[in-house]
């Protein structure tokens, strides 16, 4: 029988209601950077446990990073108590004191929730600057719920907006509703996402794809693997949205392989939506029918870029194409094809609920909405943050990042990714905005905001950058090849007091020559690092020039960082 929105609801309701009527329910946060600090052992824990008044379950990261192993425990009264940094004897603590006690539980506590005041003296976590700074659609479900748990997700008006759109807006109304909301690309180039829809709707191809860039290979960043493996649910509703909007009939989620909590909860999620009637044939009892599947590639950094994504989905090396065609009118397997990342496509169920004014009501004139960044490096606070569009550097850093972690102050910042900028404290003051980023030397990219204070030397800071895009170029085109290497080498000669009197302008010859000659981004690109570092901090690279600075540490060479023996 098929499966109407109506009778999900239903069986959601009363999922949750087994759930959580009447018990307390420990919810551990078990995402890739939990894992990492022992987030599973936590939870085995806790499962050992057996009690009918406690119910435990697994749940992504709210993206407090710095707080992990998190637990938080939900009581009956639907106050909610959050601890920070949990062993396992603390969670062991936990349970048995919920098991029998009514009181809280406050060692590791650090924050709560509630609709009125409790007698405890750790805050209220709408209270706490990290969080009350932020403002969550995208993440809106992170740490709430279990990934690829599709009752728990429509519980939370999980796949409303698509019963909207199937039964109350027609393909053409769903693409002006994007393209009004003024949502952009958050994969980098920042491109207008209803444009890009309206281009591949009207071709009346009876094939016709819509992809899903997860590759995310920045240093920095792991916003996109974040949502995959936290809310994978908002993904699958939004690429559903897309192909009903531009008349498609088939998805596909590109992500690296070897990374698996994110590929389990995809998959998990897709398995999930087929089993009740949300992808597949004549999804909730309409006409519109849509398949999907996840595409795994090996290492490559370049498979982000569009057209090497689509090389590698058809089981080809990851190298780009030449452009013209685009992709719109030859794509995939040479059919027409929409390609987005994993944030933008994740904002566009909430578009569809609440409307495209609503969307508008956040961030700045031309950059709606919010911006995910993933705070790391010298600072107090690392972690993934979802904060309104507009917000200023400075407020990134000191309100949602607390500060410099050391004893010295932040020097610079490197942004977008190692094709993006680097950013002295002159540029602080720069608002949360692809054009005002932009204007600083800098972009948005995938949100990776690396923090480095004063024992970060910054010619050492690009040549690891140069290194990088080095190492990941596909070696297809002679700029990028080639002009990375010989980038790399003057670098290498700066930071151990062997520089030449023009490799400055060398450095300059090199990077206009590889944004004029290269194919794609990787090499239009890779001047950036060096650039935005020369308007910030002339003097320190003159320093190197002219040989003043002391010789650095050789650098480690990058390698892959996963053996090559993986099943």
């Amino acid at each position: 029988m098929s499966k109407n929105y109506k009778n999900l609801k239903n069986l959601s309701e009363k999922y949750i209601s087994d759930i959580y009527d009447n018990k307390v329910v420990i919810k551990v946060q078990t995402g890739t950077s939990g894992q990492a600090v022992g987030a599973d052992e936590v939870l085995k824990t806790l499962q050992a446990k057996n009690s009918n008044e406690i119910n435990v379950l697994e749940v992504g990261s709210m993206g407090l990073m710095y707080l992990e192993p998190m637990v938080v425990v939900s009581l009956p009264s639907k106050d909610k108590i959050y601890y920070a940094n949990v062993t396992e004897n603390i969670a062991s603590e936990i349970y048995d004191h919920y098991s029998s006690k009514k009181t809280i539980y406050k060692q590791n506590a650090f924050a709560y929730e509630s609709n009125s005041s409790l007698d405890v003296d750790f805050p209220n976590i709408n209270d706490l600057p990290q969080f009350s700074n932020q403002l969550r659609i995208a993440t809106r479900n992170f740490g709430d719920i279990t990934p690829g748990d599709i009752y728990q997700y429509i519980n939370n008006e999980g796949y409303a907006a698509l019963d909207k759109a199937l039964f109350e807006m027609s393909p053409e109304e769903v693409v002006e509703e994007v393209k009004n909301s003024g949502l952009r690309g958050r994969g980098g180039a920042a491109f207008p996402t209803g444009v890009k829809w309206s281009f591949l709707a009207p071709n009346k191809a009876a094939t016709k794809y819509v992809l899903c860039n997860c590759e995310e290979g920045d240093p920095g960043a792991y916003n996109d693997k974040g949502i995959l493996e936290t809310d994978p649910h908002t993904l699958v509703e939004g690429l559903i949205l897309n192909g009903y909007a531009t008349n498609s009939n088939k998805s596909y989620v590109f992500i690296r392989q070897g990374h698996d909590i994110p590929i389990n909860a995809i998959e998990r999620a897709i398995k999930e939506a087929y089993d009740n009637g949300i992808l597949g044939e004549n999804i909730l009892g309409s006409n519109f029918s849509f398949d999907m599947e996840v595409s795994l590639t090996g290492d490559s950094y370049v498979a982000g870029e569009e057209t090497a994504l689509m090389e590698a989905i058809e089981g080809k090396r990851s190298t780009p194409r030449f452009k013209p065609p685009f992709p719109a009118a030859s794509g995939l397997w040479k059919k027409p094809t929409n390609i987005n990342n994993v944030k933008t496509i994740s904002y566009v169920p909430e578009i569809i609920k609440n409307g495209s004014e609503w969307f508008k009501g956040t961030g700045t004139e031309k950059s709606t909405g919010t911006a995910i960044v993933c705070l790391s490096g010298h600072i107090n606070r690392p972690g993934m943050y979802e904060i309104p569009m507009g917000m200023t550097i400075n407020d990134v850093l000191e309100n949602i990042g607390g500060g410099s972690n050391s004893e010295t102050d932040i020097k610079m910042l490197q942004t977008g990714g190692p094709l993006g900028g680097v950013l002295g404290k002159e540029a602080f003051s720069t608002k949360i905005d692809f054009d005002e980023m932009a204007k600083s030397g800098a972009i948005l990219g995938s949100g990776g905001i690396i923090v480095c204070d004063d024992s970060v030397s910054v010619v050492d800071l690009i040549r690891n950058l140069v290194a990088f895009n080095q190492f990941e170029s596909c070696g297809k085109c002679f700029p990028c090849r080639l002009g990375n290497t010989h980038m790399y080498d003057v670098l290498d000669r700066l930071c151990n007091s062997k520089s030449e009197p023009n490799d400055l302008a060398l450095l300059e010859r090199i990077g206009n020559s590889m944004k004029i000659g290269s194919l794609c981004g990787h090499g239009q690109l890779g001047y950036n690092p060096i650039s935005s570092s020369l308007k910030y901090f002339q003097s320190e690279i003159s320093d190197s020039i002219n040989n003043i600075s002391e010789p650095l540490e050789k650098m480690l060479i990058p390698t892959r960082t996963r053996p090559n023996n993986l099943e």
